[in-house]
Formats: C-alpha cells, structure tokens, sequence
C-alpha cells in the first residue's frame, strides 16, 4: 500500500470509529462531533475508558497496534458494564464490532470510576504479559535486537555461537514494511514452522533518523537481497516471495559504500585503487594448500593450537593437506613450522570466469579473487546505461528501486535500447544508496562478490555487544563457553576485553542495594 492508500485507509477507520462510538461518547458526558475527529477521538476515548494519553502512540507503532487494539476495545465495552468473560471474546472475536451493538442495541450506563484492577487472576496475568510483549516489541524493532552467528562468513572476527546485541538506533530504526505480522520473531512461527506474517498489506518505507552512517568496514547486519525461496514446510517445493523485512538476516562486513569503486585483486579488496586498510580486530582468513614433510597434523592440534575451525584435510599419500580458512598469524606460524615442506595461499587466477559471480551474466572474465571496477551506486547520483553497464544495475533498477512504487520496473534491450518501463534511456538516477558487503573469510563466505549490492533499505542494524558466546567445533569436540567473549564490545582495537566482572559486580550491588531498602522500610 501507498502513503495515499494507507491514508484513505486511515479515514475509513475514522469513519467505522465513529459510527460504532458516537452515542458511547456522549453517554460518557462527551459530545457526538468527539468521536469524529482523528487522533483526538483516540485521545477523548483513552480519557473515557480512564487509560493514559499515550496508550495514542501505541496504537499508531506497526505491530504494536495489533496487540494494542483488541486492549482497547475490550477496554471500551468494560467501560460500560460489559464485564462478562463472553464481552470480553465478543470483542475480539468480532474485531471490535461487538462495540456496534453495544452502540446502538444494549441497555448500558457508562462508568466513570471504574476499576482498572483485574477481577480474576487470570485476567491480571494476561495483562502483565501483553505489556510485557508490547514493551519487548518495541525494544526488539526500534532499540535492540538479539543476533546470533551462524555461519563462519566472519571468522575470527565473529565466530559460530556468537550471541551479539544488534542496535537499530546507530543508523536509524527502519519501521517495520510488514503490517501484519507475529511480534518478535522473524519469518517462521517457532515451534510451529510457519510463516509468521501477511504479505499484504505492506507499509511504505521508512527509517528514523540515526546518528551515524555506515562507515567503509563497519559490520553490519542486513536482509539478504536476493532472499525468495525460503521453504517453511520441509515437504513442500513452493517458492516465497518475502517481504523486505522477512528476508533471511545475515551479518558481513562493508568494504564498499555509495560512490566507491571496488576491484578486488588476488584476493585483496581495492577501494578508489588503494588496498583497503581494515581495522585492528579484522582478521582476514584465506584457503591455503601445503605439504608436510612426511606426517599430518590432527584436526585436535590444528583447533587448539591454530585455531582452525572451517575445515581441515589431509591425504597421507601425497603428503597434501588444504585449510580451508586460515588467519595470517596462523600462515606464519604455520610456514615455519619443521614439519611443513610448503604452503601457499589459494588464488583463483586473473581472467578465469566464474558463472556464478557477479553480475551472473557469464561474460566477464571475473571471479571470487579477481574482479572489477565496479562502481557502487549513491543516491543522486547519475551513470550512463548501456549494454555494457546495464547486468551491473539492471536488478537494482527493476527490483530495488521499485520499492517505492510496490511495483517492479521491467529494464529490457532492444537491439542496442535500453527500455525501461518501455521508454528509451540512456542514464539513470539512484534513488537510494547501495554497499558491498565481504565476509572476512574469504574463501568461504556467500557475499555481495557473487549476489550484488546491498540496498539501504535492506539494512537492519550494528552490531555493538556480544552477551554470550557458545563454543562448539568442527568435530563436535569440547562444547565449552567462550566466557573471554562475553560481554566484549564488536568494534574497537585490540584483543576484546569482557566487561563480565564489572556487569556482575553492579548486579551484587543493585541485590545488595535493595535487600538493605527493603530491610530498612521493614
């Protein structure tokens, strides 16, 4: 739906509110015309049924309202004697209707000092948890959102088990697109393995404004773009076409931002034709291939002494062995070590071709290690399109930018034309920013090098605080808490430092604190 479609579906509610309420509003002293007008209607009925002003806002946070509406009609009906446990399903049953007959059929006298405590102890229950999911919702879609790692895209940085805190304020909490949803969880329903939301309706996009941009080598996490087949019953083969907020969340880091020129050479990123220069916790991992001289190592050694956890293995009868994903400390340790003959990083040479590269079209002479320039698209910014240039941006221009239309353009040739919706263009303007987002093991991480460009709409939040993190390697072996990396910050230099001890000790304080208050008042 459009800003103009949700408007007109705005006043439709007006009018529904005002029909079902009027003559409640004036039995509670209040005149008819109150119940007409928006927002102050809302402000009128929360004094009527004695609950703050701004219950208001609740009522306009996607999400949040859905819990926030069957409260208030139930609310609204108790306010008039409809105390019964059939009110209270009537009300919600009915989808607020039940409120048309108390309107216009029933007998009621409106009570304006009532009670706002439960009468039963599950009623008093209920309530505590629909406040608590409310308060939980809007710190999970506007705050904070828990993350956890679960690939090896990251690694050493972010390991396998990582447990982070993800803030959405850094770089502007985006409202969520899906109006109709599950609260708290993500695309599937727990337990249950179905889909958590409603494709339709869909509200505009929109983000609050943060107080920082994204920032070249800033982690970052994101829904993945080209996320569409996600299967939610095992046995079934259907394809989903999920919405921006549904789509599967991953975690990378960004090496490109708006108006960079990317090319990544053996291997090595390159920004505007300098290497780029990552920060001191990057810990960059390659594939490397070597050969012992006459003996292998155990995957055990290779764990706790290397930390090698993405893949080791070793044919005793050419002496060979391959690492799938090694730090550079480990590849100098690893190269002076007597019993190593050889061992050189993997590099898939220049001017092989890889289908399943960017931009797929299997024209360029590009893979994982070797390829560009390719120019990451800014908002404002104009480029030429052609045929040559058109696969870079062709996705972007039919899918992503079409997000404000909730509709795709079609960008076809004919001959050498470009048509776009049918019309003739020979340029074109983006309309948001776009970045490339790496893992930091390089040889084995699903990243912008093979899907494209990551469009800003897309993006979710920063990671900034990893509460826990759970060890478990390759082998199954030696399940243990990583308790160095709890409470440790994501971003800063240096060896992470846990802020465990200090969190502990505030928390025997409070205890302590509030034992001694509660003695003294005893």
């Amino acid at each position: 739906m459009t800003f103009t479609e949700w408007f007109l579906f705005f006043l439709f509610i007006q009018v529904i509110h005002f029909f079902g309420t009027w003559k409640l509003y004036q039995k509670a002293g209040r005149q008819a015309w109150e119940a007409a007008i928006p927002i102050y209607n809302a402000v009128i009925l929360m004094k009527i049924i004695n609950r703050p002003w701004w219950w208001v806002i609740l009522l306009f946070i996607p999400i949040v309202n859905l819990i926030m509406f069957p409260v208030i009609w139930v609310e609204t009906v108790r306010s008039f004697g409809r105390h019964s446990t059939t009110d209270t399903w009537l009300a919600m049953l009915t989808l607020g209707f039940y409120i048309y007959y108390v309107n216009y059929a029933a007998d009621v006298t409106y009570i304006e000092d009532r009670s706002l405590q439960p009468r039963t102890a599950t009623g008093e229950w209920i309530s505590s948890v629909l406040f608590a999911v409310i308060a939980a919702t809007i710190v999970h879609t506007y705050v904070m959102q828990p993350f956890t790692i679960p690939t090896s895209s990251l690694e050493k940085t972010l390991l396998v088990g990582d447990f982070l805190f993800v803030s959405k304020f850094h770089y502007g909490a985006r409202i969520p697109k899906t109006a109709v949803a599950f609260p708290m969880v993500h695309d599937t329903i727990p337990f249950f393995g179905i889909k958590s939301y409603l494709n339709n309706p869909q509200i505009p996009y929109m983000r609050l404004p943060g107080f920082e941009k994204i920032e070249r080598n800033d982690i970052v996490v994101f829904n993945w773009p080209v996320d569409t087949v996600r299967q939610f019953f095992d046995r079934s083969n259907q394809h989903f076409d999920k919405p921006i907020d549904k789509k599967s969340n991953y975690v990378k880091r960004a090496v490109g931002v708006p108006g960079d020129s990317l090319s990544i050479i053996d291997g090595r990123v390159h920004i505007n034709g300098e290497r780029l220069q990552l920060p001191g916790r990057a810990k960059i991992q390659y594939t490397y291939f070597g050969q012992t001289k006459g003996q292998g190592f155990s995957p055990q050694y290779m764990y706790q002494e290397l930390d090698i956890t993405d893949g080791y293995s070793y044919d005793p009868a050419t002496n060979r062995f391959v690492i799938r994903a090694l730090t550079e400390e480990g590849f100098q340790r690893l190269k002076n070590h007597p019993n190593v003959a050889s061992i050189e990083r993997y590099v898939d040479s220049a001017g092989t071709k890889l289908s399943s590269i960017f931009p797929n079209n299997n024209k360029l002479n590009w893979n994982s290690d070797n390829m560009g320039p390719i120019y990451i698209p800014k908002e404002g910014v104009t480029v030429e399109i052609n045929q040559k240039t058109m696969p870079f941006y062709k996705r972007i221009i039919e899918t992503y930018e079409g997000y404000e239309m909730e509709q795709d353009n079609v960008l076809t040739l004919n001959g050498n034309r470009v048509l776009l919706n049918g019309n003739e263009i020979d340029s074109y303007t983006f309309k948001q920013n776009y970045y490339w987002m790496m893992g930091d093991n390089r040889n084995n991480s699903e990243d912008s090098r093979f899907w494209g460009f990551v469009p800003e709409n897309h993006v979710v939040g920063k990671p900034v605080f990893i509460w826990f993190s759970w060890d478990t390697n390759a082998s199954g072996i030696m399940n243990k808490i990583r308790w160095d990396r709890v409470f440790t910050t994501v971003r800063g230099q240096g060896t992470p430092v846990s802020y465990l001890p200090y969190a502990l000790m505030i928390v025997v304080v409070l205890i302590a604190f509030n034992y001694f208050r509660k003695r003294r008042n005893s």
